[in-house]
């Protein structure tokens, strides 16, 4: 019998399991154990990126500027049960996700009368978390697992982690995407298991479906009795000698450097647009049960047990983040803040929401990959571009099609909303083909401050009329 092919976070870990090396070392670096402290000041030297520390009125949902809440039992199209074999469903309810009003996000699986399991799963809208060239990423979680241990702990699998942007739409092409577990857990056990996949499924150079990871016990307190703070760094300072680096409460306990790979699987996992961040607590599927030896959860597994998240942040070293692109840079002497510049590259595969959009391969300069399939009433959404106080003019958009003959259309900016009134567009028709490029314009009408900037794809025929590569606005 062919076994089910594994998706994200699946079925694996066999090698990693009771046989890892459990390291309990003094605890000279130790996080408090009050909940509901503010994300921490950012160090010298390096500069924020982005954060959450769920201060919001208690029992309402996360923020839907920072998060999107999957639910059901898989992505539309994706793999049945996420991929892991897990068995719960993820749901929108404020039984099992919600800001508890002291600085903390509750994810809660519940055992339903009837034996069924519901519990929560939410991801970033962002999607490009990678570090610039000669720079460190820095993804950071305070977290305290669920305080459950032993049988009654059977079947939690709580997880703080990230997958390649290519995924999100796709859903097919793990793991060469890469996928970064910063803090796994299975079973209630004092440990923290941190893991790399990327490459092939099954076997590769990750050793699918296990991936390339350790484990450790969390120093001082027990993972479950109190929050630890779990860290996962991209080290970019040689762009070609990079590493991957794993840390509870401030110890390194896993380090993965470029080296390892060969260069189509390094680049696969690292030279598209980034990562968005995910926090989940699954229950049952194929880690806890490979760990436990039996099927998970069990009569005896307790319900209702939460995962508390303080905060979530990213941090990058140097100065603050910057385009790639700078031909045409913000005039204004106050620059814009709160998120990526609308002056810089924007990479159209790096959405944070869309309708109707796929993404592929691009032959266009540079590689990476564009979004396709482009059709009247598709669109996708940029979260947080910041125009500053001088008025935007012009957009600018890489663009081809294969069109045929008689079919074009318009691609339109709106903000907010993909029903708002339109503030920027062109017109669009074959270019020689649906990887022939050119970079075209339009005028703006003086967009300024920070919004949700959507691509909107507008034409009188159903027919695809356009791919997206990137795109960008200026002064002028």
């Amino acid at each position: 019998m062919t076994p089910p092919t594994i998706y994200p976070r699946r079925a694996r870990r066999r090698l990693l399991v009771i046989a890892a090396a459990v390291t309990t070392l003094a605890a000279f670096v130790t996080t408090a154990l009050q909940a509901g402290a503010a994300v921490p000041p950012t160090p010298s030297g390096w500069s924020l990126v982005w954060s959450d520390d769920f201060n919001g009125a208690a029992n309402t949902l996360p923020s839907s500027a920072n998060w999107i809440i999957d639910t059901g039992t898989s992505y539309p199209g994706g793999p049945a049960n996420w991929g892991t074999g897990e068995i719960q469903t993820y749901t929108n309810s404020t039984s099992n996700l919600r800001v508890d009003g002291s600085g903390n996000l509750v994810i809660t699986p519940i055992r339903a009368g009837n034996g069924s399991w519901t519990s929560a799963r939410i991801e970033t809208v962002r999607t490009n978390f990678k570090p610039a060239a000669g720079r460190v990423l820095r993804i950071e979680g305070r977290i305290q697992m669920p305080n459950v241990t032993g049988t009654a702990a059977l079947g939690y699998w709580p997880a703080f982690w990230a997958l390649g942007s290519p995924y999100r739409g796709n859903f097919q092409n793990w793991p060469s995407i890469g996928e970064f577990d910063i803090m796994e857990n299975v079973n209630g056990i004092n440990s923290v298991w941190g893991v790399l996949h990327c490459g092939v499924n099954p076997g590769g150079p990750c050793n699918e479906t296990n991936g390339i990871g350790t484990s450790r016990a969390c120093p001082g307190s027990t993972c479950q009795s109190a929050f630890h703070t779990y860290r996962f760094e991209w080290d970019a300072t040689n762009t070609a000698a990079q590493q991957f680096r794993w840390y509870v409460d401030g110890q390194q306990f896993h380090t993965i450097n470029q080296s390892q790979f060969d260069a189509t699987t390094w680049s696969n996992m690292t030279s598209h647009a980034g990562y968005f961040i995910l926090l989940n607590v699954a229950m049952g599927g194929g880690f806890p049960n490979g760990v436990s030896g039996q099927t998970t959860p069990v009569a005896g597994t307790t319900s209702g047990v939460p995962m508390r998240v303080d905060y979530v942040a990213v941090w990058q070293s140097g100065a603050a983040p910057t385009s790639t692109s700078t031909s045409n840079p913000p005039t204004s002497t106050s620059p814009p803040t709160g998120g990526q510049s609308a002056y810089s590259t924007i990479q159209a595969e790096a959405y944070g929401q869309q309708n109707g959009v796929r993404v592929e391969t691009c032959t266009d300069t540079g590689g990476g990959q564009n979004i396709a399939y482009l059709a009247n009433g598709d669109w996708a959404m940029y979260p947080n571009i910041a125009f500053g106080t001088t008025p935007a003019r012009t957009f600018r958009a890489r663009v081809a099609s294969g069109a045929a003959g008689g079919v074009s259309g318009l691609v339109q900016v709106r903000l907010g909303s993909p029903t708002a009134a339109v503030v920027a567009e062109f017109a669009i028709a074959n270019t020689g083909g649906w990887q022939t490029w050119r970079t075209v314009p339009g005028n703006a009408s003086g967009i300024t401050g920070t919004h949700n900037v959507y691509l909107t794809f507008t034409s009188g025929q159903p027919a695809d009329f356009v791919n997206v590569n990137h795109f960008t606005f200026s002064t002028s």
